[in-house]
């Protein structure tokens, strides 16, 4: 018996060291001490794309959130997704592929936005079934934007509309704001002092329909649970 009790510590032990290691490596950790048993992965950062950013940047590697979401999905035993988010944005096609694969999960998934979800976060945040936002959160909308050489043609700038286009169609599909206030919003030259865009608070991205409600951990707690016992997995938006 006591060969026995040694053998379960160890065990727990080491199942304990495995999810403070995967905290550490990708801020992500599957609770299991409620009546369901729930993924959390945050975002937080800037989104890292094609290129690693520099060491003192607090990033999001996408290459890491790709697998883990497939993992979740396929997993029997996890039940829900719960994404926090915190992030300044960072790589468009990086941000949009992780948005793509969140919308498009089987298993329920509940956002939470955190101090900030901006830029490309916006799709990040809507891409889930439910999405929250707490009071003192704020969410940046501007047009895309792109560092190092641009050639001044036409052809760049039509290649900038087209990737605008692709992220207001896939915002303004998974919230409820309309195309035209989405463009309106990214245009606007009256509130930021060096940018073209607006910044929308927790209660103002609530309003303006592009997060569904206003809430905390607690309420993105209840609405993930109540997705999985009513065995929904896409709320109709």
């Amino acid at each position: 018996m006591a060969d026995e009790k040694k053998k379960n510590e160890r065990e727990d032990t080491s199942e304990l060291g495995q999810r403070m290691q995967m905290m550490e490596d990708t801020g992500s950790v599957t609770t299991d001490n409620g009546t369901h048993r729930i993924h959390c992965m945050t975002i937080v950062g800037q989104i890292e794309g094609h290129y690693v950013l520099p060491q003192e940047t607090k990033a999001t590697k996408y290459e890491h959130m790709i697998p883990q979401l497939v993992a979740v999905d396929e997993s029997p035993e996890i039940e829900g997704l719960l994404l926090l988010l915190n992030t300044v944005g960072g790589d468009i096609e990086a941000g949009l592929a992780l948005a793509e694969l969140i919308s498009g999960m089987k298993k329920p998934t509940v956002s939470l936005v955190l101090g900030g979800g901006h830029s490309i976060g916006v799709p990040l945040a809507v891409a889930a079934d439910v999405s929250f936002i707490v009071p003192s959160a704020t969410m940046t909308i501007h047009p895309v934007r792109i560092n190092g050489l641009v050639l001044g043609v036409p052809q760049a700038f039509t290649h900038f509309q087209r990737m605008q286009e692709r992220i207001i169609d896939f915002v303004c599909r998974h919230s409820h704001m309309s195309d035209d206030r989405f463009a309106e919003l990214c245009m606007n030259t009256g509130e930021l002092a060096t940018d073209v865009g607006s910044v929308l608070d927790g209660q103002e991205a609530v309003a303006e329909g592009l997060i569904d409600e206003l809430g905390s951990l607690s309420q993105a707690m209840d609405k993930l649970y109540k997705l999985i016992e009513k065995g929904e997995k896409a709320v109709q938006k």
